[in-house]
């Protein structure tokens, strides 16, 4: 049989290496969940390009239905057919135009600015100048 090693030879370099290790990942640990946590605190949600699509499509959409809806509704009670369905279905797709258009302010003012200048250099200067 074998006998175990004895590990009091060894140098204590790998112990404190790994203790290093250790403390660095307990410390980013620590600063990724602080992150998150603002994140979430300042309600900012980040969210895909297809999700922003699809909210965006969803209000235009349902927004026409609903002024559809209520038209041909006012057309079986006052017997107006097709006006009232006809100006509610505009009114509808007025009230969707101006859904998605708050919708997309909303959403620009949550995400944060993309990366890179934000003022024009010397070279876009001469571009535009010729």
């Amino acid at each position: 049989m074998a006998k175990p090693q004895d590990t009091k030879g060894q140098d204590s370099g790998a112990d404190g290496v790994t203790r290093d290790l250790a403390s660095r990942i307990a410390s980013a640990k620590r600063s990724r969940a602080a992150e998150d946590n603002r994140a979430l605190a300042n309600g900012s949600h980040d969210t895909s390009g297809m999700a922003r699509g699809m909210r965006i499509g969803t209000e235009f959409v349902a927004a026409i239905v609903i002024g559809g809806i209520l038209g041909y509704l006012i057309d079986l009670g006052l017997g107006t057919s097709p006006w009232g369905l006809l100006i509610m279905f505009m009114m509808g797709f007025a009230a969707g135009i101006l859904n998605v258009t708050r919708a997309v302010a909303e959403l620009n003012a949550a995400s944060p600015p993309p990366p890179g200048p934000t003022k024009p250099d010397a070279e876009d200067d001469k571009r535009i100048e010729h």
